[in-house]
């Protein structure tokens, strides 16, 4: 073999080489970029869940202050209904005694 040939040879198997490096480096890329892109999607997932879970939350507590404020509307009515009746009957009490 000349000296030509051997360095051919060695040219060859360089360039293989780097062609086996380039396949490999860009393998690692390609599944990095999937791993990546998995991770993004698993997060938007995880960030979706989480924001559905504190909209369900926070109309739960809306329709549970919405029913506690109801409740408080109904006993302050009542109470104002109370204390009209009440005022009534000293009224009438008042008019029935002789003064």
């Amino acid at each position: 073999m000349t000296e030509q040939e051997k360095q051919a040879a060695k040219e060859r198997k360089r360039a293989e080489k780097r062609a086996s490096d380039d396949v490999k480096q860009s393998a690692r890329y390609e599944a990095i970029k999937k791993a990546d892109l998995a991770s993004e999607k698993a997060l938007e997932k995880t960030s979706k869940a989480k924001e559905a879970k504190r909209t369900e939350k926070r109309a739960g507590e809306e329709n549970e202050l919405s029913a506690r404020y109801q409740a408080i509307k109904k006993a302050d009515l009542a109470r104002e209904q109370a204390l009209e009746k009440a005022e009534e009957m000293r009224k009438l009490k008042a008019k029935k005694q002789p003064g």
